[in-house]
Order: C-alpha cells, then sequence, then structure tokens
C-alpha cells in the first residue's frame, strides 16, 4: 500500500496493476480517534475535515476505521462502532417473493418487477472510447495519468448508480414486508462460460449486483426484527403450477416464458409464477 522515497518519507504506492483501491485501518486506542464538529482526528495525521453521511448512533463507542481512496483520487473513511441495541423478532405476516431476473435484477410476487436499468450497458460504449484513449497515451505521462482517472471516475458513476438503485429497491421491500423470500443460486456458477456454450451471462450477472442487492435486504430486513429467507436452488419454482402444484418438466427449458396448467388449465408468465413459489415455500419454512 505504501512505500518510501530514497530520503526515508513514505508516499502512496501508486501500481494500479496490484490494487485498485489504497486502504489502512487502525484501532481506537484510548480515544485516539474522535470525531468533533465535522472533523476526525485519526492517529499520527490528526483532524481531517470530513462530510459525515449520517451521525453516529448514541452512546455508541469506535472500534476500528479504515480510510480507503478510490481509483479516481476520492477519500472515504468506513467507521465500525459498537453499541446495544435489542431487537426483537417479530413473527412474520406479510411474505413477498422475488425470482431472480437476469436483466431486470427480480421478479416480485406482490410487487412490480424491479426494472433495473442497466447502468453498465447504457455506458458501454463511453467506457470503450475512454479505454482506447487510455492506451494509446504514452506510460507514465500526464496525459495518461489524466485519461485513467477519466476511466476510473466513469466506473466509479456507474458503482453509484447501481448502489443507490438497490439501496432504494431494498429499503422499499424491507419496510413493507416482515419475511421475504429469495433462491438460493450461485451466480458465480451462472456467470461462467460454458464449453458447450449454453451460458454466456458473465456481463449480465455483473451488471445487476444481485448479491450486493440480496445483503442489503438481509441486514435492513434484520434491523426491523425481520428475516431474509434463502430457498434451496433445486426447488422447482418455475416449474409447478402455483395453483394445484402440478410440477411441468418442459420449463427447464429457459426459452419457455409463459405456459398453461394441463392439470387446472391456469396460464403462468414463468418468472411471476416461480416468485409465487418462493414466496409460498418462504412462509412454509418460517413456520
Amino acid at each position: 500500500m505504501f512505500q518510501k522515497d530514497a530520503d526515508g518519507s513514505r508516499k502512496d504506492n501508486v501500481d494500479e496493476r496490484k490494487t485498485s483501491r489504497a486502504s489502512y485501518s487502525t484501532n481506537n486506542q484510548k480515544g485516539s480517534v474522535r470525531i468533533e464538529d465535522n472533523k476526525v482526528k485519526l492517529p499520527r495525521i490528526g483532524w481531517v475535515k470530513l462530510c459525515l453521511h449520517r451521525p453516529l448512533m448514541e452512546n455508541s463507542t469506535i472500534k476500528t476505521v479504515t480510510v480507503s481512496r478510490t481509483p479516481s483520487g476520492k477519500y472515504y473513511i468506513s467507521i465500525l462502532v459498537e453499541y446495544e441495541n435489542q431487537i426483537l423478532p417479530i413473527i412474520p405476516e406479510k411474505f413477498l417473493g422475488l425470482d431472480f431476473a437476469m436483466h431486470g435484477l427480480y421478479v416480485a410476487s406482490d410487487e412490480d418487477d424491479a426494472d433495473y436499468p442497466q447502468f453498465l450497458r447504457k455506458a458501454e460504449k463511453r467506457l470503450a472510447r475512454a479505454q482506447r484513449r487510455l492506451s494509446r497515451r504514452q506510460k507514465e505521462s500526464r496525459n495518461r495519468e489524466k485519461q485513467r482517472i477519466r476511466v476510473a471516475k466513469l466506473h466509479e458513476k456507474i458503482a453509484n448508480e447501481r448502489r443507490d438503485f438497490l439501496h432504494k429497491k431494498a429499503r422499499y421491500l424491507a419496510d413493507r414486508y416482515d419475511a421475504i423470500g429469495i433462491e438460493d443460486i450461485s451466480l458465480k456458477a451462472m456467470a461462467k462460460r460454458k464449453k458447450d456454450g449454453k451460458f454466456s451471462f458473465g456481463k449480465s450477472v455483473a451488471d445487476n449486483g444481485w448479491n450486493l442487492f440480496t445483503n442489503m435486504l438481509a441486514y435492513k430486513l434484520a434491523w426491523q426484527g425481520k428475516q431474509l429467507i434463502k430457498i434451496d436452488k433445486w426447488y422447482p419454482s418455475s416449474q409447478s403450477c402455483h395453483v394445484c402444484g402440478y410440477q411441468n418438466n418442459e420449463t427447464k427449458d429457459l426459452s419457455v416464458r409463459e405456459w398453461t396448467c394441463p392439470k387446472c388449465n391456469s396460464h403462468h408468465n414463468r418468472d411471476k409464477n416461480a416468485a409465487i413459489n418462493i414466496r409460498e415455500e418462504a412462509r412454509r419454512m418460517s413456520a
């Protein structure tokens, strides 16, 4: 993270090949880390101006802080605090099922679909143009460093848009429902390119941020005594009719987006039907 000059002074290691984010953590020992009047005191550095995202909890104790620098040159500080908080679990009454959607993030059993805006896809042309300009710049030149920062800011903008969208969706659902069911799927396996060419979802999986979304959903629910229920990935949510329970094996083919149950004649949208089945399975597991 850091290296020393010939005169012994310390400087940031700017070798971007090893890491895109430089950071360091320190413990709070006998008040060595304090926050006062939009300033934070750090060991060996002193007081630094701070734009506080939200105030610390009352009667909380600062344990550790982590200072990090993004590739675009911005500095952030993450503060870990300890405080007493008794959250009583609630008996769930309102359930929701979410079925993972490759391009839309999720399809909900009792809500509108997420309709994820695909921030990465929309910015692909600008990113490609900026990357080409960066590759033509002379190495270790001032113009190359300027262009590197432009590319980093583009990536940062996409990441910020994605996080903002996911935070708002997770907060909306966590406030309205007592328990939310999702499938325990492996996106890492889905993102891999198969030898037979069946799967090639790497960019789509990376763009929608499903794992980040479910992590946000889990802790936002936990703060309110609610729960996120993970359904086994082998549960036939897409194959079962949510009305009569008939299992249609033909829906194993992902190209089948709609189907009619031959037993009760109910017509199903594949993803909406799966979301309802996930909701009911979460209800059963909760009971």
